[in-house]
């Protein structure tokens, strides 16, 4: 090659890296000079967990989409960094190590479920972080750690809070119903309601006649439930997840147990497409919600984020209504967003400490926090299925077919009593 292609070679190379780094110059500076503000939160995105964990990401995410439409936190665009747990806690340590030490996310949020939330918390402790989880129940009476914060309005009562309506409604039916079995799954959240339950229904004097628990990976119902009507109790307790409430309830159905009352806290009924399937075979359960459709729980901002949700809910192929978690993932970020822009602060001490002395204002309500990290007042509801309609999605949007039984200034509706009553409505 002449010295004359090669200088204009030379020159075209170096024409071509300038205008490089003028491009390069132009667009990754400026970002750098306002880089995003990460956030990261691990969620069940598959697995028995995913129909909760779908919801909670989607609201999250609309979060971030509102914050970013207003100019973001502090100046800064919010990046939602999120992996899948797959609904496995041993999958959830390795998570938030990766999120703090490797992604080196600047806030956290979750994870859902008290089954996650607990293996996480070693983790999160171990380097200093506050973190907001999205559903846990208890979780700080094993770890009391200052920058742990909940989104369950469990408030002081912690685990008995998703049994005091329950056996609160039991006590005061004449005559007083005298005997209760407790069917429980053999894992962290089930274990804690049905833990609280016990001591709810020692406390108003009534006899537990039977006292089970079963391995999460358990599909057939029918023995335990045959055992069940075999001590022929008057209430019956459940604590379980969404696979096994299907199991428990059609199991029930099919054998034809009809205690003066059945429920307890089973997850699976928090979720749409589960309450469609079961349809009038729903009836007459009595069961705890964290927020329900209700003329009695109309807040700010929540009408719009659920036709928001709602609208999109096809596409992401989530829970079609969503009113069990998508508010709950929503007023997470809420709170976050205010504890950042009030403090001026990704300092987690100093986000901790705004959050303990402050409370706040978001689509599931107003609530302050205690040193716990619970609820200051807790809001758990008692709910009610009644005259469920078979293959009806849209009758469980106003909230009607569920009403609120407990506590009184949340109440919607009356309880249908004994459950054999509810049943044939």
């Amino acid at each position: 090659m002449s010295r004359f292609k090669i200088a204009n070679a030379v020159h075209a190379a170096t024409t071509l890296l300038a205008a490089g780094l003028f491009w390069l110059a132009s667009t990754v500076v400026p970002a750098q000079a306002a880089d995003a503000i990460k956030v990261g939160v691990g969620l069940a995105l598959s697995g028995a967990g995913a129909p909760a964990g779908k919801m909670l990401l989607a609201a999250i995410e609309m979060w971030r989409d509102d914050i970013n439409a207003k100019g973001g936190l502090l100046g800064r665009q919010i990046e939602l960094i999120s992996f899948d747990d797959q609904s496995n806690p041993s999958n959830v340590p390795g998570i938030y190590t990766k999120l703090i030490t490797v992604d080196k996310v600047d806030l956290l949020l979750g994870p859902y479920a008290t089954n996650f939330v607990a293996p996480a918390m070693p983790t999160i402790i171990q380097h200093n972080k506050m973190t907001i989880s999205l559903t846990a129940i208890g979780i700080n009476r094993h770890f009391n750690y200052p920058k742990y914060f909940t989104l369950t309005p469990s408030g002081p009562e912690g685990i008995n809070s998703f049994s005091v309506g329950f056996f609160e409604l039991a006590a005061a039916q004449k005559p007083k119903p005298q005997t209760v079995a407790i069917l429980a799954a053999d894992a962290e959240f089930a274990r804690s309601a049905s833990d609280g339950a016990r001591e709810e229904a020692k406390k108003r004097g009534f006899q537990i006649i039977y006292d089970q628990s079963y391995p999460p990976n358990t599909t057939d119902f029918s023995p335990m439930v045959r055992a069940i009507q075999a001590a022929n109790p008057d209430i019956v307790y459940i604590g379980a997840y969404p696979p096994d409430t299907v199991g428990i309830v059609r199991a029930a159905n099919e054998i034809g147990l009809t205690p003066k009352m059945f429920g307890g806290a089973m997850i699976g009924m928090l979720i749409t497409p589960i309450k469609v399937q079961l349809g009038p075979i729903s009836n007459g359960l009595v069961i705890v919600e964290t927020f329900v459709p209700s003329p009695k729980l109309q807040f700010a901002g929540l009408d719009d984020l659920m036709k928001r949700y709602q609208a999109k809910a096809a596409e992401l192929k989530t829970d079609p209504l969503g009113f069990a978690f998508v508010p709950i993932g929503y007023a997470a970020g809420q709170v976050l967003a205010k504890a950042v822009t009030e403090s001026k602060s990704l300092d987690h001490d100093k986000l901790a400490t705004y959050m303990k002395s402050h409370s706040f204002d978001t689509v599931v309500g107003n609530f302050a926090f205690d040193k716990d990290g619970e609820w200051s007042k807790a809001r758990q509801l008692t709910t009610q299925f009644q005259n469920v309609e078979p293959n009806n999605l849209d009758q469980f949007r106003d909230g009607k077919k569920q009403p609120i039984l407990w506590p009184a200034d949340f109440k919607s509706g009356n309880f249908i009593y004994p459950y054999a009553d509810a049943r044939k409505k």
